[in-house]
């Protein structure tokens, strides 16, 4: 805790990049592409003239819950439950 009862509470996010490929050579490749973006999965963005037009990504795992898909990309230090105030700057509020 900081002073007066403030909470500090650090988010690092972590630099995702993504594999992108030419929509030509996409459209040369795309039965072996799906099959790469199934098993490992991992989306592609697919570019046209460098531009990024669409994006190949797994099916499924769309129930998975919001901060699991974030597994991996970002990482909470501290305590994010606990008020920000104390109880008794709340009762000064009222």
């Amino acid at each position: 805790m900081t002073q007066a009862g403030h909470i500090e509470v650090t988010i690092q996010i972590t630099h995702v990049s993504m594999k992108s490929i030419a929509a030509a050579k996409f459209k040369a490749h795309s039965l072996t592409l799906m099959d790469d973006v199934h098993k490992n999965r991992e989306p592609i963005v697919i570019t046209k003239r460098g531009k990024p037009v669409a994006k190949l990504v797994p099916a499924g795992n769309e129930d998975r819950e919001f901060l699991c898909r974030l597994e991996g990309i970002i990482r909470i230090v501290g305590d994010i439950e606990s008020p920000v105030e104390l109880p008794e700057a709340w009762d000064a509020l009222k």
